[in-house]
């Protein structure tokens, strides 16, 4: 028998077993390679995976983050050139120093577009342009997460306008001088 006839039959016979018995149940119990999770557990996910703690948790940038306060605002600030120094705020659900009074749409539209329900637009530092590429559901989980948080009262200095004097530790952005380098 030729190699190209064998080949056949084998395929024919692989064939024919596959559908030996169709009768059987052919329901595939499937297991998801995550287990299921709820918004809030998405938004915790997303918070920690995006470097939300890094900015807005006291002691952060001391090297010791307090994770009783977490993402309760921080104490350092960050200068920009030109624009003056802007701290982490307090994302918790605190209703005189946090986000208590903001709606989760509300928290959706500043963590994408950058806008604040008063009309502010959020200070450079904060990358609200990478997050305006987050699903609906996941901006929604973030900010699900955010409203479950334990509230903590803490709050942050500033914002100070160039040339005015923080009150509080500050992280310099220095532009090299001549502006900046350029590209490759």
């Amino acid at each position: 028998m030729r190699a190209s006839a064998i080949f056949g039959l084998a395929a024919l016979a692989l064939l024919a077993a596959g559908c030996e018995d169709s009768t059987q149940n052919t329901t595939a119990t499937v297991t998801p390679a995550e287990p299921v999770q709820t918004p809030v557990e998405r938004g915790r996910y997303l918070v920690a995976f995006g470097g939300c703690i890094d900015c807005h948790t006291p002691g952060y940038f001391m090297g010791m983050p307090d994770m009783t306060r977490l993402l309760g605002g921080s104490e350092v600030g960050f200068e920009i050139p030109g624009l003056g120094v802007f701290h982490g705020p307090n994302l918790t659900p605190d209703m005189e120093t946090g986000l208590g009074s903001w709606t989760e749409e509300q928290i959706v539209t500043a963590v994408t577009k950058g806008m604040r329900p008063d009309g502010r637009e959020l200070a450079p530092i904060m990358p609200w342009r990478g997050f305006a590429n987050l699903t609906r559901t996941d901006s929604m989980a973030i900010a699900a997460f955010l409203k479950s948080l334990p509230p903590v009262s803490n709050k942050v200095p500033g914002p100070f306008a160039q040339g005015a004097t923080p009150t509080s530790f500050v992280m310099r952005i220095i532009p090299p001088p001549g502006g900046a380098p350029a590209r490759p």
